[in-house]
């Protein structure tokens, strides 16, 4: 199994970022758009996951997210991958408490080797959505500019999910567990 641990945006945030998005899509027919049935936030990409260690892996995530507090996030501004002059990714970014996020997608990341996931991508957090892809590099720099001031409205996060993806001519993402973040906040706030 091809698994994640990711953040699922409320349908609220989602349905704001795909009104703001739409008067873009049209005039960039050469990307391709991520359905928004698969928006995500990527924290932790365990790779290929043999099944037979999924009852430990959901033990593990289950206590690594129980030791974080919920936290507020939002979606805002825009960016591209590996440049906006040379990119093959566009995404906009997860705003929220810089530290306690990269904590919590190393806490799962941990987690996950722990219970013997191989493959954890070990990379320091880069917190985002992508929205779209190109096969070839493209010069994207008037749509980072133009999507830029993007601001959606604060949500919390109070839970992390565990994603299966489907590979094929169309990707699909199958939600396989949800891990409750219930550490209290420090100081009170999240």
């Amino acid at each position: 199994m091809r698994l994640f641990v990711g953040v699922l945006p409320p349908r609220r945030a989602r349905d704001e970022l795909a009104r703001a998005l739409r008067p873009h899509q049209g005039a960039w027919p050469g990307l391709r758009w991520i359905d928004r049935a698969n928006w995500h936030v990527t924290l932790s990409f365990l790779g290929e996951v043999p099944e037979e260690i999924q009852p430990e892996l959901e033990t593990r995530l289950a206590r690594a997210a129980s030791r974080h507090a919920p936290m507020t996030l939002s979606l805002a501004g825009a960016g591209a991958f590996p440049s906006a002059r040379r990119a093959r990714v566009f995404w906009t970014g997860l705003y929220g408490p810089r530290l306690p996020l990269v904590r919590l997608a190393e806490s799962l990341g941990a987690g996950a080797r722990r219970a013997g996931a191989v493959q954890v991508d070990r990379k320091r957090l880069s917190p985002h959505l992508t929205l779209a892809r190109t096969r070839t590099e493209t010069d994207v720099t008037g749509l980072v500019e133009a999507f830029a001031a993007f601001e959606g409205a604060e949500w919390e996060m109070s839970a992390v999910h565990l994603v299966r993806s489907h590979l094929g001519s169309t990707v699909r993402y199958e939600e396989i567990a949800e891990y409750a973040l219930t550490a209290p906040a420090p100081y009170g706030r999240s």
